[in-house]
């Protein structure tokens, strides 16, 4: 088994940069993020230049809820290639579920400057905005992320909760039941905790719960 150990670090050392990239992609999917970052900083210690090797590091490094080498990963993306909208979208993600709202409003405001029709940023924008209770913008970018992604719930929800925190229940719920229509799944209590992996915080999850009791009540 030694000689067996010492024939997989050998391949691992002699892989290229593409190599290292797919290999830390897999690793990533399964759950295994110490070797998908491993296999990540390699891919971008051999192809420095390469921007998507270092928004996937930062991703790799943001799931396995190490924020602060994320955030180091993405920044240098975003130095290297300023005009590229994934970087920002990645990075305002890590910054929104870390709680840092500031530097999430700002990140994908610039996101959406640089791609008017970035769905991603303007769906984070109205969680940030929900979160500061900045309702009537919340509204607005979740409203903008629904016209670009009508196919996703989640922009949906996000106008709901900020509809019904500012008191207007009766269209909290009607876009509530629109995004029902699209998932019936999120007529389930027990599937709303799936929201966290959509950047909802567990105070927003509690209001999702909040409408969907008023619905079904």
């Amino acid at each position: 088994s030694s000689a067996c150990l010492i024939a997989n670090q050998t391949a691992f050392a002699t892989k290229s940069s593409s190599e290292y990239r797919l290999l830390g992609l897999q690793y990533r999917q399964q759950g295994r993020y110490d070797e998908a970052i491993r296999a990540m900083k390699k891919s971008v210690e051999l192809e420095p230049e390469n921007v998507s090797g270092k928004i996937n590091l930062g991703w790799t490094l943001h799931l396995a809820g190490n924020q602060t080498e994320a955030t180091k990963a993405l920044g240098q993306a975003i130095y290297q290639k300023p005009s590229f909208v994934p970087a920002y979208n990645a990075l305002g993600i890590v910054y929104l579920v870390d709680g840092n709202l500031a530097a999430a409003i700002l990140v994908h405001t610039a996101a959406a400057f640089l791609k008017p029709d970035n769905e991603i940023a303007f769906y984070n924008l109205s969680l940030a905005f929900h979160q500061l209770e900045i309702h009537p913008l919340a509204i607005t970018t979740a409203n903008r992320a629904t016209i670009l992604e009508p196919n996703n719930p989640h922009p949906l929800i996000a106008a709901a909760i900020s509809y019904w925190d500012s008191d207007d229940k009766i269209n909290a719920q009607q876009i509530y039941r629109q995004a029902i229509n699209l998932d019936a799944r999120y007529s389930q209590k027990s599937f709303l905790n799936h929201l966290q992996k959509a950047a909802f915080t567990p105070e927003q999850i509690n209001v999702v719960n909040q409408i969907l009791s008023s619905i079904r009540s």
